[in-house]
């Protein structure tokens, strides 16, 4: 017999060892709508949500999350089936597993069943957030000029007004138009994505947007709506079938979709609420004036490194993130790229000793417990690579420093592109951009530098010798020679 689902009524049922809500979440009001419920949001703003309300706090700004695109129907069937329930299993790298039921999303909307109930819900005025995690590339914006792209059908019919809104931007404007024509404050915007300035983005999509439909709304939305900036961080790989099958063992009950991640955490957030927030601070988020020195520090450490090593790491053979970063070559490879090029970039951050935060990453990435694949690691690489690593190599360049780790990053993202690996096999290259991509990849045998010439991802640095002869000696060895002989030599290590 199958065990029984996971729900509000079975939740008695649960192990003694495993925590669940100690709160009467029918007393639960809806305070905050968020977009992109995925594995992420679950393991880390839902999950300080239940932190709070476990200590009795918070109880009104419950969680409603918002599916926009087709594949949201899965995420609506299972929080539709569990009561909005679901199991957060905490890997430790010594095997210990920590699990608690997370209670804080009360409610699940699936806008193509309904559009209009999403915009009438971000209209109660005790929503006072609205907040987003919709991935870097979510945000519909022109890496290089950094405006809002207008011409997207979606987006153009959702400005139109001729139906109803389908993007996440037609939806949350439609429902501030709403607010503002009924005398209801604006709620604030809150994106928890990865980039620099995440709050900044958020405000020049929306309010780009907005200009659509018209230029005087677009200028209240940039002048009359909050969009605090935030940094973000958690490990959480994607859920396999085997971690569905554990926590069934472990917990006695069938969860559709638990999520999986490390035991850190960590939240910096500044406080721009106009109409409040949960008090997030007590449960160990850092509630900032200035989270710039937390996000660049986050996205030019952490997330750039991932890209350092999951491209030489897959080229390689490695399959995990544990592997790539216990090969000595490539965690040398990494300390060089964030002691040489990165850590100049920074400004000094807070309370946080960045010597000790660099090796906490590579000990963090070699927590076998977490199983962390490359290959997730790789995905959309378009999206992240601009965001993450340019920088670093613009700043360098821009005063004069060391480009050659970050360079040869860039060339290990060219050649994982060809979408062959080194023995023959072919590679599943997921990236937005990937028809466009890989052509220029596979091209580069025969015009070395063809990758670089896309001028939308890499504006200028085709030009610059200081960033091509690295990148080109690095591309070349990883035809010449393979990837884990020239991360060696990138290394310093024969």
């Amino acid at each position: 017999m199958p065990p029984t689902r996971l729900s509000t009524a079975s939740l008695p049922s649960l192990p003694e060892s495993v925590g669940r809500p100690a709160y009467d979440r029918s007393a639960l009001q809806v305070g905050i709508v968020h977009f992109g419920v995925g594995g992420f949001h679950r393991s880390h703003q839902a999950m300080f949500l239940d932190r709070l309300m476990n200590a009795g706090q918070a109880l009104d700004w419950a969680i409603c999350g918002v599916g926009v695109l087709p594949g949201d129907a899965r995420m609506r069937d299972v929080m539709r089936a569990q009561d909005c329930l679901y199991t957060l299993e905490l890997k430790h790298p010594d095997g210990e597993r920590e699990l608690r039921v997370i209670g804080s999303i009360a409610q699940y909307l699936f806008a193509p069943d309904d559009p209009e109930a999403v915009v009438e819900r971000m209209c109660d005025p005790a929503v006072r957030i609205v907040s987003l995690t919709v991935t870097e590339g979510g945000y519909n914006m022109d890496d290089l000029t950094g405006e809002f792209v207008a011409d997207r059908p979606d987006v153009a019919a959702d400005a139109s007004g001729r139906s109803a809104p389908t993007t996440v931007f037609g939806l949350v404007v439609e429902a501030l138009v709403r607010r503002r024509d009924r005398g209801i404050a604006p709620f604030t915007i809150m994106s928890c994505d990865n980039i620099q300035g995440n709050g900044e983005i958020a405000r020049r999509a929306f309010s780009g947007y907005a200009r659509l439909r018209s230029p005087e709304l677009g200028a209240w939305v940039e002048r009359e709506v909050a969009f605090p900036n935030s940094m973000v961080d958690r490990i959480t790989p994607v859920t396999s079938d085997a971690d569905r099958a554990e926590v069934a063992e472990r917990t006695g009950l069938f969860d559709g979709w638990p999520v999986v991640a490390e035991p850190f955490v960590q939240w910096a957030l500044e406080d721009r609420f106009p109409l409040g927030r949960p008090p997030f601070e007590t449960v160990g988020v850092q509630v900032v004036d200035d989270v710039e020195p937390y996000e660049l520090m986050k996205l030019r450490l952490l997330n750039a490194t991932h890209q350092g090593m999951c491209y030489f790491g897959y080229l390689g053979g490695y399959r995990y993130a544990h592997e790539a970063s216990a090969d000595p070559a490539i965690a040398a490879f990494l300390l060089e790229y964030m002691d040489e090029e990165a850590t100049p970039t920074l400004r000094p951050v807070p309370g946080v000793d960045l010597r000790v935060y660099k090796h906490t990453l590579l000990e963090r990435y070699r927590n076998p417990e977490v199983r962390d694949t490359l290959a997730r690691l790789c995905a959309e690489s378009s999206d992240r690579i601009p965001k993450w690593l340019l920088p670093v190599v613009r700043e360098q360049l821009a005063r004069g420093g060391r480009v050659t780790n970050s360079a040869a990053i860039v060339a290990s993202w060219a050649r994982y592109a060809e979408g062959v690996d080194e023995s023959g096999e072919p590679i599943e290259v997921v990236d937005r951009l990937r028809d466009e991509l890989v052509p220029l990849a596979r091209a580069q045998r025969e015009d070395p530098i063809a990758f670089l010439r896309n001028r939308t991802l890499f504006g200028d640095l085709v030009d610059d010798p200081r960033f091509t002869e690295p990148y080109l000696a690095t591309l070349a060895s990883l035809h010449e020679r393979g990837a884990l002989a020239t991360v060696r030599s990138l290394a310093h290590l024969g």
